[in-house]
């Protein structure tokens, strides 16, 4: 989850059937941790404080017992169905998702990244430019991943002066990052 004001969207952002019924992704196990059942997770949003506001994931699958800060940028978890490190291991790569009804509302030029993958990117002169297939954080803020029809990719960080808006449909690319 990544909640940065910065482009606005057009308000007419509704779609059905599409990434705003999809879970939303808070975290991946990215391993098993010790012996006893703990896990190792990549985290997506807010920090540890995104997943302690939640006790279950994937619908239930997963209950969360307890959890802290790795000091590394991560999260160490146990969860209540996970009682050994042979477990913990099987679960690697699993992402642990909330329904979207159970975080708080965007405000406005908020989004979630499932809200943006999947939408075909415009240049600002209405060039077509590929599709979002990923947004990363490198840091300093998201850069959005954009693939071209002929599969190679370029990326644009997600900034007013680079994306002025979008809509259900389109993500709009200024020319000057538009990669040629």
């Amino acid at each position: 989850m990544t909640r940065p004001a910065r482009p606005t969207p057009n308000p007419s952002r509704e779609r059905e059937g599409d990434a705003r019924n999809k879970p939303i992704i808070l975290a991946a196990i990215t391993g098993a941790h010790g012996v006893t059942g703990e896990v190792r997770l990549k985290l997506f949003g807010d920090g540890v404080a995104s997943l302690k506001a939640h006790k279950a994931f994937n619908d239930g699958a997963l209950t969360l017992k307890k959890v802290r800060d790795d000091n590394k940028g991560g999260a160490i978890a146990r969860f209540a169905e996970v009682m050994d490190r042979t477990a913990a291991e099987k679960l690697r790569g699993t992402t642990l998702t909330v329904p979207r009804e159970a975080l708080p509302p965007l405000g406005e030029g908020e989004y979630y990244h499932t809200d943006l993958i999947g939408l075909a990117a415009m240049s600002a002169n209405g060039t077509p430019l590929g599709e979002v297939v990923a947004v990363h954080d490198f840091g300093a803020g998201d850069v959005i991943e954009i693939r071209r029809e002929n599969g190679k990719t370029f990326m644009v960080p997600m900034r007013i002066e680079a994306v002025p808006g979008w809509n259900a449909d389109t993500i709009t690319i200024t020319d000057d990052f538009a990669d040629a």
